[in-house]
């Protein structure tokens, strides 16, 4: 509760670490205005530095290198995880359509609310809370952050024409619309430096109507602005539908380059070996495997995770209970 790292997180992660491996966190919240989802931690106060600590030590005693992913969800949130019951903010004051649902801490889904747009004036905090929280994680011991820029939350919600309806200087042109993005990312790497620094985006993914009219081309802008800062870059998508995107963005950025999502071991492979992918990373799978490196090293058969044990509050069940290899199977 509060956005606390709960006591689970350090066998969780600790299962998943190898020597030399990168994992990145989960979603890990910049402000007590940025969570949408149950039990969402945060990194904007002391006490959750404290309790991060323990959960990278439990990383660094295995020889893994741990990056925290800082997230604001922004308008793809409900009054209930707002402070003071406030309206989620965003870029815009145009709701998330009905056809997606928010899971709610009763365990029942809603409908998302009417965001508030920021007024100009507020969003230097917005990027303020995002530099703080990345020097918060160095603090914590975390070795690096990655910029959580995908999937319609905050960051996306500025980037994509298809939300960012503003007439401000952060809305209309592409620099205009990128410009949230590249001011929290300098403001990041002016305090961590930019080998600590990662940005996520997904141009061409429309989750919680994240569309853009032109995604090759914020691709590519986004692209030439994290150029000159030399951040490590990671667009996020189905490994199929994106692959003609992913390789035109990989031939331009000049960074490492991280893909992301539905790889499979195979598909994996073939992207770092073709060198469309410095490299590939898993999610779902890892939190069903926590031997998934081992997994992949072997080609062994993979645990299938349960997807509605997801956001539930039991620390062990769907969580840390998931077998390794030559274990008994976990009952769920």
């Amino acid at each position: 509760m509060g956005g606390l790292p709960g006591p689970a997180l350090a066998e969780y992660y600790s299962q998943r670490a190898t020597q030399g491996g990168l994992l990145i966190s989960e979603g890990t919240v910049v402000s007590p205005a940025g969570p949408g989802f149950p039990h969402v931690p945060g990194i904007y106060n002391q006490e959750q530095i404290d309790g991060w600590k323990k959960v990278v030590d439990a990383v660094h005693a295995k020889g893994g290198i741990f990056f925290c992913q800082l997230w604001h969800v922004g308008r793809a949130s409900h009054q209930v995880y707002q402070p003071d019951g406030a309206a989620p903010i965003s870029s815009t004051d145009k709701p998330i359509s009905a056809r997606w649902k928010i899971l709610l801490p009763d365990g029942s889904y809603g409908t998302y609310p009417t965001p508030r747009r920021l007024a100009t004036l507020e969003i230097p905090d917005i990027v303020e809370q995002y530099r703080q929280a990345a020097i918060n994680a160095i603090e914590a011991g975390f070795d690096g952050i990655e910029i959580h820029g995908a999937h319609g939350y905050i960051i996306d919600q500025f980037l994509k024409d298809g939300i960012n309806d503003r007439t401000d200087e952060y809305g209309g042109s592409l620099t205009n619309r990128c410009k949230f993005l590249l001011e929290v990312t300098r403001a990041v790497v002016s305090a961590i430096r930019a080998e600590r620094t990662a940005v996520r985006v997904s141009p061409a993914i429309d989750h919680l109507d994240a569309y853009d009219s032109n995604p090759m081309q914020l691709g590519m802008a986004v692209v030439e602005r994290l150029n000159a800062l030399q951040t490590e870059s990671g667009p996020h998508g189905s490994a199929e539908e994106e692959s003609r995107l992913m390789r035109t963005l990989r031939g331009a950025y000049r960074g490492t380059f991280m893909c992301s999502g539905g790889y499979t071991r195979e598909l994996g492979l073939e992207a770092v070996e073709s060198g469309d992918a410095d490299l590939v990373s898993f999610g779902r799978l890892f939190i069903s495997n926590p031997d998934l490196v081992e997994r992949l090293r072997l080609n062994a058969g993979l645990n299938k995770y349960v997807r509605k044990t997801f956001y539930t509050p039991d620390p062990v069940v769907g969580y840390t209970d998931y077998p390794f290899l030559g274990k008994p199977k976990a009952r769920m």
